[in-house]
């Protein structure tokens, strides 16, 4: 045996993928202590929800093997047909009949027998798109109009089309996104802070402008003012988090999950965490994705190539952004922003999409220095 693997016969990272799938089996377990009860209730069937999420796991663990394997240089091929497809769901989504309306957002797109939720294939697709157009334009970086203004410009056009449905928590992801890549591909610092600096104020204008935002953020800010209406997720799940101590009460045996906090499942499903396996839970949770984002970021930064390196960081940046922004939400530390947990909540674009990340991380990793 030789001692030492040739470049195309490189293992994956095997931190990467071990957090992975500590992740997704913590995350299937956890579907069903939270959402037995509603599914029995619901439809008669108290593993409703967990017999879906293993469909979406099979997928997705194929999705990941699929995307291991396929050399990560193949996707550039795919960078404008992604963006343009993209651009056409989204747009697709305002056809009545076609986008299907939840919680006050139209994101999902009606497909007959099932659902597809749009931004998660367009999160990837951006993220292969920007490392793709950014790599062609690396000798033009330092320069605002060429440089900067053209990835701005296709980029703008996929944030409008999602504030749309409306969806501020993706189009927040996407421009902090744009704004690490092109940091990473060399832009200048005062280009960025112009960028940053025209980001914040539309940022606060798109939240004075719906008035449902200031809602949440005046929720966030004193939840106990509204306690019945504003502020009752956030109270239900911050019960949650202290009525499971440092220990939990045991897997199964949360409370919070029996009606009283809303998604329990999907957008809260640290929260009931939280209350069954204690601090230590969550917080094995937290440093899982802490792992998970150190391991994508080195993956980054030993990419052979630039392309590799801005795809494997934007697509590190998709899933660690969403986890800190659901943990940070669901423990009362910044506004909800009605955002999945990475690998754990249910659902079926989300996680698929998610695996295929990983799948494309891994197969970078293969060809690191």
């Amino acid at each position: 045996m030789e001692a030492a693997y040739k470049k195309e016969d490189r293992i994956p990272d095997v931190i990467l993928l071990l957090v992975t799938l500590l992740l997704v089996v913590v995350g299937t377990a956890m579907i069903y202590s939270s959402s037995s009860i509603i599914a029995l209730e619901k439809f008669k069937d108290s593993q409703y929800f967990l017999k879906k999420q293993l469909a979406f796991v099979f997928i997705g663990m194929i999705s990941m093997i699929v995307m291991t394997k396929l050399p990560y240089s193949y996707l550039r091929k795919l960078a404008y047909p992604g963006i343009v497809l993209s651009l056409v769901l989204l747009t697709a989504l305002f056809i009545p009949s076609v986008g299907m309306r939840r919680g006050g957002a139209t994101r999902w797109l009606n497909l007959g027998g099932f659902s597809f939720q749009v931004t998660e294939l367009v999160k990837i697709a951006i993220v292969i798109f920007l490392a793709h157009l950014l790599t062609r334009k690396a000798y033009q970086i330092t320069n605002f109009a060429r440089g900067v203004l053209v990835p701005l410009g296709a980029t703008s056009v996929v944030i409008v089309l999602i504030l749309l449905e409306p969806d501020f928590g993706t189009s927040a992801i996407i421009a902090s996104i744009l704004l690490m890549m092109l940091c990473i591909a060399g832009a200048q610092m005062k280009h960025l802070l112009c960028l940053v600096g025209a980001f914040i104020p539309i940022g606060v204008a798109l939240i004075l402008y719906k008035g449902y935002r200031l809602t949440r953020l005046t929720a966030f800010l004193d939840p106990w003012k509204d306690a019945d209406n504003t502020g009752f997720q956030i109270i239900q799940s911050l019960i949650s988090f202290g009525s499971g101590g440092a220990f939990g009460v045991g897997i199964g045996d949360g409370m919070q999950k029996l009606f009283y906090l809303p998604e329990p499942h999907t957008d809260f499903i640290l929260s009931i965490i939280a209350e069954e396996s204690g601090f230590i839970g969550v917080a094995i949770v937290i440093a899982m994705f802490a792992l998970f984002a150190f391991r994508g970021f080195v993956i980054a930064l030993k990419a052979p190539d630039l392309f590799g390196s801005l795809l494997a960081a934007g697509l590190t940046m998709v899933i660690s952004l969403e986890a800190f922004i659901n943990i940070a939400g669901v423990m009362g530390l910044i506004p909800l922003k009605g955002l999945v947990l990475p690998f754990l909540s249910y659902g079926g674009t989300a996680f698929i999409m998610s695996m295929t990340a990983v799948g494309i991380l891994l197969n970078i990793s293969t060809q690191t220095s």
